[in-house]
This record gives structure tokens, C-alpha cells and sequence, in this order.
């Protein structure tokens, strides 16, 4: 997608013109290092959703760079809630980010990665039956899965208690998918950023007030504050700001 409602850069170097998307994939290329990128949208006063939902807040740019983060990415990481309320469907590419990625080296579709202590996972859902690519569950060491998910996923058993999420995400990349996209939810936010695994946030503020009611795009256990410094600062013409904070 290259038309539509404008994206320009505010930060650093502000630029009138606006940015195509060879011009923003420089922007969030891939890394030379393994990398974990979260990316969210939020409201001005911090909801995660409208409606129960995230489609409430997202609008073209957001999708737009949503789509680009994807096509970057070797696997895409998710929650197992996540994956049922949003309604996930398979992880599939258009023809030209895909051979964007041939033509750098990377597989035609990312890998789907979703993350269930419980394994409460329906083997019939789209994400999983009409996947291009077999999918990936981290799960527990003695996690019970329903009849059939073993046919169409792979299981990673890390931990006893719960997923052990910094074992899950060295098993990823002992496989070569070490660009990780974690598209949430915020309960699996709080336990990367508790663990210390979140490299980078992606994070698309939209010019809305939700009101009170909807949650945080993270949950969880109280951890220590992480420092994540902010690397630029993006705006669409319809007032959307995305901000990209990294490890240096």
C-alpha cells in the first residue's frame, strides 16, 4: 500500500514530504541482532480497545504500517486470548511483500507464534487450518492439547508452571526466526517486559478519548520500569502519531 492518508516524519529530521513504503520499511528494518518488536495501538488516554476491541482505535496508517511490520518479521508472536477474541485469521502476505522478502533473504510468510499455558486452542480456527506456514505453540511441559492441534501446529513446551518466555524465545531463534513481532495482548506485554525480552516498542497513538472502562496495553504482575529510548516520531495527515522506542 502506497496511496492513501499521508505519513510524515516529525522526529528526528522532520520532513514535509510524506513517507512511501520503501521509505518506511527503511525506518523499521530488520535487525542484525535477534530482536523482540511489540507493536500496539492506544487511545490518547491509554485504552487498549474500543468496543472490546483494538479495530476500534486502528485506522489506514496504522494498517498500513501494521502490514509492513509483518512483512518484516521472521514470526509473529501473539497470545492465545488474543488470537480468539480478535478473530485471527491465517498469517498471509500480498504477492509483493512476499517477494520483498525472497529478494532479502527471508521466507515468504512469517511464522505464527502463539503463546497458551492452557492450550485452549480450536485446531479448526483459520489461524491454524489455513496457515501457509505450520504455526508454533509455546506452551507448559504437561499442557493437555485438544484432539487435532497437533496436526496442524508444532508444540514448544517451555516451563512447568507457566511458559518460560526467554527459553520460548531462545528456542525461536535456535530456528532462525530471530525478527520477532509480538502483536500482544497486554497480559503477554507484561510478562515480556517482567522477563526484560522486549527490544522494541511500536506504538500508534490515536487522536481518540475512549473514556474509562477499557484496559492498558499492558497487564500483569507489577515488575521493575524498563528504559526504552524513543527513536522517531511519525504522524498521519488524519492525526494519528506512531513512535517507534528501541534499545540502543
Amino acid at each position: 500500500m502506497t496511496v492513501g492518508i499521508p505519513i510524515r516524519r516529525l522526529w528526528p529530521e522532520p520532513s514535509t514530504e510524506p513517507l512511501d513504503d520503501a521509505a518506511l520499511t527503511a525506518l523499521y528494518r530488520r535487525g542484525d541482532q535477534p530482536r523482540l518488536r511489540v507493536n500496539f495501538v492506544a487511545s490518547l488516554d491509554g485504552a487498549v480497545s474500543v468496543g472490546g476491541y483494538s479495530a476500534g482505535l486502528s485506522g489506514e496508517p496504522d494498517k498500513r504500517v501494521f502490514g509492513l511490520l509483518r512483512m518484516l518479521c521472521d514470526a509473529l508472536v501473539v497470545a492465545a486470548g488474543t488470537l480468539r477474541h480478535e478473530g485471527y485469521r491465517a498469517v498471509r502476505l500480498d504477492e509483493g511483500r512476499r517477494a520483498w522478502r525472497r529478494a532479502n533473504g527471508v521466507a515468504a510468510y512469517p511464522t505464527l507464534v502463539v503463546v497458551s499455558g492452557s492450550l485452549d486452542l480450536d485446531p479448526a480456527q483459520a489461524a491454524f487450518a489455513d496457515a501457509p506456514v505450520r504455526p508454533i505453540v509455546l506452551t507448559r511441559a504437561d499442557a493437555d492439547p485438544p484432539p487435532g492441534l497437533t496436526d496442524v501446529a508444532d508444540l514448544l513446551r517451555c516451563g512447568t508452571d507457566r511458559v518460560d518466555l526467554a527459553a520460548g524465545l531462545a528456542e525461536l531463534h535456535r530456528r532462525g526466526l530471530t525478527q520477532l513481532l509480538c502483536e500482544g495482548g497486554p497480559h503477554l506485554l507484561g510478562a515480556l517486559t517482567a522477563a526484560d525480552l522486549v527490544d522494541e516498542l511500536c506504538l500508534t497513538v490515536a487522536p481518540l478519548l475512549a473514556g474509562p472502562g477499557a484496559g492498558r496495553i499492558t497487564a500483569g504482575d507489577a515488575g521493575a520500569p524498563r528504559h526504552l529510548p524513543l527513536r522517531h516520531v511519525l504522524a498521519a495527515d488524519d492525526g494519528v502519531l506512531m513512535l517507534r522506542h528501541a534499545r540502543g
